[in-house]
């Protein structure tokens, strides 16, 4: 199968970056793409919450969503939406990503479990849980010729109980949209999402955002896609935005399953009491 990965640098526009996606849709089509996977919070990037807050709407009325699976309908591509700003039923805002088929239909969301709550030693501080309420569900996703895919959304990188779930579920990919920070993505990104393709022997695609952002915001970008190996097959660097294409060859699951059958292998870990 061949993908694309989109790395963007998405704006505060919510029009301006349906457009871009679009695009990048039309041109992942023509290369011969039959998935694309767009980074976390493709839709809009905007970190001042009362300028971002008349943008988020339930999903059926987002313009991006709209555009996406309107497109995806018109040109029979797939997409993994990397991720929403939405409201829920309840009014909260969550991070949504969505799988959208060659139909437009939507196949899963999954609503970002682990909130980015940090205080970097750069000075940045980030408190996505004021904001965001988190999801509660671990989420995969059948897709015609595609296998089993698993969802997962940048900070979620960081708790490997959702990667061993995913593994044991036996997800032939795993979607990792990010919007990474500088000083993080160079510390941790390539490592992370190495030893999350090994642990689930699955095939790892992380789209992410790159560059200096409207919001005045520095993404880390290096988007790729990893194999089950932890071989890097795809790393579309720190420099600018645009679409990577690689082939990826799902019979390369079984052959490192066999070959190294740590999900058949594992055991509980006991529980000892305290000494």
């Amino acid at each position: 199968m061949k993908i694309a990965l989109f790395q963007m640098c998405s704006g505060i526009d919510p029009h301006a970056n349906a457009k871009a996606i679009t695009d990048a849709m039309k041109a992942a089509s023509e290369g011969g793409a039959q998935m694309l996977f767009t980074p976390e919070m493709c839709g809009m990037l905007d970190r001042d919450r009362a300028r971002a807050a008349g943008k988020i709407v339930r999903p059926e009325d987002d313009p991006v969503l709209s555009a996406v699976r309107a497109t995806a309908a018109e040109l029979g591509i797939a997409v993994a939406l990397g991720s929403l700003a939405v409201e829920r039923e309840d009014g909260r805002w969550v991070n949504r990503a969505f799988v959208i088929d060659g139909e437009g239909t939507v196949r899963a969301t999954y609503d970002k479990i682990h909130m980015f709550d940090v205080e970097l030693a750069t000075g940045e501080s980030w408190r996505e849980s004021a904001a965001y309420a988190p999801g509660e569900s671990v989420v995969t996703a059948e897709i015609e010729g595609f296998g089993k895919l698993g969802l997962a959304i940048c900070y979620d990188i960081r708790f490997p109980g959702l990667f061993e779930e995913l593994g044991q579920r036996k997800c032939d990919v795993i979607a990792i949209p990010a919007a990474f920070t500088k000083p993080t993505g160079a510390a941790h990104w390539h490592v992370l999402q190495r030893a999350r393709a090994i642990e689930a022997s699955a095939f790892v695609i992380a789209a992410a955002q790159v560059g200096k952002h409207e919001d005045g915001r520095e993404t880390y970008g290096h988007s790729l896609v990893i194999d089950p190996w932890g071989e890097v097959l795809l790393d579309m660097g720190a420099d600018e935005p645009g679409l990577g294409f690689v082939e990826i060859d799902l019979s390369r699951i079984e052959a490192v399953r066999r070959q190294l059958p740590s999900l058949a292998n594992r055991r509980d870990i006991p529980k000892s009491a305290d000494q």
